[in-house]
């Protein structure tokens, strides 16, 4: 029998705290149960085992980066937009480390629910890069660019990399800068006598 008070939600907010505290490797079931001060069998009444609880953890990721790049977009637009998004991201990456993890990942095919999540934040990011009068595919190189660029520079802060006495922010925004002038390039006629 379910534990009162003990729900799925429970269980995923748990477990994301878990995740930015000690790494995602080290979310397992016998640790979230010790953190919630139950016995691991009675997890089982709300999830379906650990990788039942890491597609949990994954959508509820997706959904918490998209509620906070979603917010930092809003009324916004062009490289204003774009700038926004990308503090916002940064943001969410040093806030929720274990918890970003999640989020890498593209989802198996099948994985409804993953999907949705992971499609629901590619079409925000592809909606604020769509006033670049890129098409469809240079849409979705332009959203793979970004991601590397702030995936790259979130990942190096994270583990320490920038050792410089510069500020990282000043290094985002020259960066998103840089990016936003080679999207635009790519909307061009330009571009295509480059290749």
């Amino acid at each position: 029998m379910a534990r009162a008070g003990l729900d799925t939600h429970t269980l995923v907010l748990a477990a994301a705290e878990l995740a930015d505290e000690y790494g995602i490797e080290e979310v397992t079931l016998a640790a979230l149960a010790a953190k919630l001060g139950v016995r691991s069998p009675s997890l089982y009444n709300h999830i379906n085992g650990l990788s039942g609880l890491r597609t949990l953890l994954a959508i509820y990721g997706q959904e918490q980066l998209y509620k906070v790049i979603s917010e930092a977009t809003k009324g916004l637009s062009g490289a204003a937009a774009v700038h926004a998004m990308s503090k916002a991201y940064i943001g969410f990456t040093r806030a929720h480390p274990g918890l970003y993890q999640t989020t890498l990942k593209a989802p198996e095919q099948g994985n409804t629910a993953l999907e949705a999540a992971s499609d629901k934040i590619l079409s925000l990011v592809i909606h604020v890069i769509s006033g670049f009068g890129l098409d469809e595919e240079g849409n979705l190189h332009a959203v793979r660019g970004l991601r590397s660029i702030l995936h790259g520079l979130s990942t190096l802060d994270h583990q320490g990399g920038f050792g410089m006495p510069l500020d990282l922010n000043v290094t985002l925004t020259r960066l998103i800068n840089t990016y936003i002038a080679g999207i635009r390039c790519m909307g061009s006629d330009t571009y295509d006598k480059l290749n």
